[in-house]
């Protein structure tokens, strides 16, 4: 999402298990639609989904976690556990049995938007709201003097994680992309922000860079930033063709040694054959792209899928008037020299109402041998199940769409965030809602069930067996 600023009050850190009732329920009654269908939810809040797709799961929002912003973001998974950010802090989740998710702890610690990852016994957290310091008691602090930064956790007990550093990072952390090291006493973050402004103190203009933070994982307390590099040479110059504040958000495929770039005014392929010295090999801009959101290779690593945020997240770019390839997904080739050709685009085929938020926005592949299948997050248009392996022509297969929060005339802020696809379920924070679990049954995506991983983070792409 587009960085907002949410004013919500500072809380101490909640470090024992919050009960709270994880109420599993089905969907609400309605007809199955076919996948692709142009329709209408029936009623607000009401859920509409493909034949092939239902939603199995919910787990509400919950004290303290239940004020108006305290709004779900990111996913991240690691064995039975499923941790979702939240502009309050975090929430993990027991998830060994997928139909009956259950609430272990939430763990307080304001500043949006709480961007997550994990990787053995720590989480990592992106703070992009200036706070009036770096702790878990803090609350917002001087948008120009504020500290904006990383927060790291060591997770090795659920019940109660472990504040343990934190480090300002230049614009903040919008987002981080975790990647691995060359062994496993260190890992990396790409740290992804922007915003400048020529009164900030720790962020002043031009801003063409990406923070790398260096964390030895046996000592994160250690963790330093090692690089700021420089990705492009537009400078200040914002009215240059191409020209970018900072990036949005970077996915990495440590195996293809290759990482791909959404950077707001363009889309970039990097080698990252050295993780603390990326390379810019290509970029790229696109006529019909507002704000580079997102990127996810195929699993070949010879495509990759850019998504495109117009509105922030925050308008109703679902409709027949913004049309089907502005706030939508590019499909881009990466060709034998390492350069990017666009192919075809793909946006939801239902028209969402005035009163919904909705645009492309994060998701994750499907471990489907042969194939390119993608699920993706679209706020209020709900999430999307895609075949993107015609490249040229993408085509839904299944979706689930909750349905508007409210009528025309009361727009609210809401719908999933994030969708991913992890051992056998799809995942979906959604803003308001809390965390859902979707089943998805169909012959194109049933070999994906066979495929198990043991950590999840979807900006961090690892092979899956052809």
């Amino acid at each position: 999402m587009w960085r907002m600023g949410a004013a919500v009050a500072g809380a101490a850190l909640l470090l024992g298990g919050c009960a709270a009732d994880p109420a599993p329920s089905g969907p609400a009654a309605s007809a199955p639609a076919s996948a692709g269908a142009s329709s209408a939810p029936a009623s607000a809040d009401g859920v509409q989904h493909s034949p092939n797709a239902r939603l199995v799961a919910n787990v509400p929002l919950s004290a303290p976690f239940n004020d108006d912003e305290a709004w779900g973001t990111d996913l991240a998974f690691q064995g039975n556990y499923a941790y979702v950010g939240n502009y309050e802090g975090f929430t993990v989740h027991d998830i060994s049995d997928p139909t009956k998710p259950k609430v272990v702890t939430r763990v307080v610690c304001p500043g949006g938007q709480n961007d997550i990852s994990v990787t053995g016994n720590l989480l990592f957290l992106s703070v992009d709201d200036a706070m009036d310091d770096d702790t878990c008691e803090s609350s917002h602090g001087d948008m120009l003097d504020g500290w904006e930064g990383i927060r790291i956790f060591d997770i090795s007990d659920k019940t109660r994680p472990r504040y343990v550093k934190s480090l300002a990072t230049r614009c903040g952390s919008h987002t981080h992309t975790l990647v691995p090291g060359e062994d496993a006493s260190k890992v990396y973050l790409y740290v992804s922000s922007f915003g400048p402004d020529a009164q900030s103190t720790h962020c002043q203009p031009p801003h063409d860079s990406i923070a790398i933070v260096e964390v030895p994982t046996a000592n994160p307390g250690q963790a330093k930033v090692v690089a700021q590099p420089q990705l492009f040479d537009d400078g200040v110059d914002e009215a240059k063709t191409g020209a970018t504040s900072g990036c949005h958000d970077i996915t990495v495929y440590p195996e293809k040694d290759l990482a791909a770039g959404a950077c707001l005014g363009n889309g970039i392929l990097m080698d990252i054959s050295k993780p603390a010295e990326p390379k810019v090999l290509e970029q790229v801009t696109d006529e019909n792209f507002a704000i580079w959101h997102s990127a996810t290779f195929s699993n070949d690593g010879t495509r990759v899928i850019f998504s495109d945020e117009l509105g922030g997240g925050i308008s109703p770019t679902c409709d027949a008037e913004t049309g089907p390839t502005r706030g939508a997904d590019a499909m881009y080739a990466i060709t034998e020299d390492r350069k990017l050709e666009r192919k075809g685009f793909f946006k939801i085929p239902r028209h969402q109402t005035s009163s919904e938020n909705c645009v492309a926005h994060n998701g994750s592949l499907l471990p489907v041998p042969g194939k390119t299948i993608m699920v993706q997050a679209w706020y209020q248009g709900g999430v999307s199940v895609v075949d993107y392996t015609d490249p040229d022509s993408p085509k839904e297969i299944a979706y689930v769409d909750r349905g508007p929060l409210t009528g025309p005339d009361n727009p609210r802020l809401g719908g999933s965030w994030s969708a991913y696809y992890y051992n056998g379920y799809i995942y979906s924070s959604d803003i308001t809602k809390g965390l859902d679990v979707i089943a998805i049954d169909d012959p194109l995506t049933d070999p994906a069930k066979r495929v198990t991983v043991k950590e999840l983070n979807a900006q961090t792409q690892v092979s899956y067996p052809e």
